[in-house]
């Protein structure tokens, strides 16, 4: 497991693109067959994926967690993308199709990964916070994620918000959890954008085509930067950064946050004007 130290808002304004992109995106974080994970110093996330083929995958409890197991001290949020599969956390099993999510709450000692048909393999998207609370392992079904239709045709931006760890929703301790689907001919996303220093936010762009890329924008309101992401990168925003991005095409992509706050309405809004 990679660990990532994130840079503050001073020296962030001199880091060149290939720092940037050294310092706030998670790429390469897929392989098939394989778990990939990246611990990030801010607020103690880790996001990965899980995609198996053959066999199932365990949740590995990496040295540097200092933990017995990996929920010991953590909760998980666990994401398909892609074909049906079987999570398994202390031996009773989770059937997820493509969209669902499981929720896996403090102190679940044996957590794994599979795929139903190898040929159509499961794509496990995971991000985890620190907890100290326990929650029920829950199952949240893509159609009971509180879908809402937002945006316009006309901004460039109608899309469907999809909400599956949160207040409402399934209960963490600090995990807050969703989808955001963009609209054929639409490509903006959280625009215009806000800051929220009370948590960290990471994004995972999905449903990317090959040939297609999302401009992410990053940075203080007033000293805006982009990195360029291609499909399942993983790019994380610190509480001074706003996280918004256009794409060359429609796109898909989970917003997951961590921090003291889990008001999905705690926003500190950045206007389109004020923006540089």
């Amino acid at each position: 497991m990679k660990t990532v130290w994130m840079a503050d808002p001073v020296r962030y304004p001199r880091m060149t693109t290939d720092e940037l992109r050294e310092t706030f995106l998670l790429g390469a974080l897929y392989e098939p067959g394989k778990i990939h994970l990246n611990y990030v110093d801010l607020d103690r996330s880790v996001a990965g994926f899980a995609a198996p083929l053959d066999a199932a995958i365990a949740l590995p409890a990496d040295a540097d967690l200092r933990a017995s197991y990996f929920t010991e001290r953590r909760e998980l949020g666990a994401l398909n993308i892609g074909g049906a599969g079987t999570v398994t956390v202390d031996s009773k099993s989770y059937t997820l199709e493509n969209l669902d999510c499981l929720y896996i709450g403090r102190g679940n000692k044996a957590v794994s990964f599979a795929s139903n048909d190898k040929s159509a393999p499961a794509v496990y998207y995971l991000l985890s916070y620190p907890a100290h609370a326990e929650y029920p392992v829950t199952l949240v079904r893509k159609e009971d994620a509180s879908p809402i239709e937002l945006g316009s045709v006309e901004t460039c931006n109608k899309r469907t918000i999809c909400k599956y760890i949160h207040l409402q929703g399934a209960r963490s301790c600090q995990l807050v959890m969703g989808v955001t689907h963009l609209a054929p001919g639409s490509n903006w996303n959280t625009m215009p954008p806000h800051t929220h220093m009370r948590r960290s936010e990471i994004y995972m762009y999905f449903n990317v085509a090959q040939d297609a890329r999302v401009m992410h924008f990053m940075g203080p309101p007033a000293e805006t930067r982009h990195l360029v992401m291609q499909d399942k990168d993983v790019v994380v925003s610190p509480g001074w950064s706003i996280h918004a991005g256009v794409g060359t095409r429609a796109y898909s992509f989970c917003w997951g946050m961590g921090g003291e706050n889990q008001d999905y309405a705690d926003m500190d809004p950045a206007p389109v004007e004020t923006l540089r």
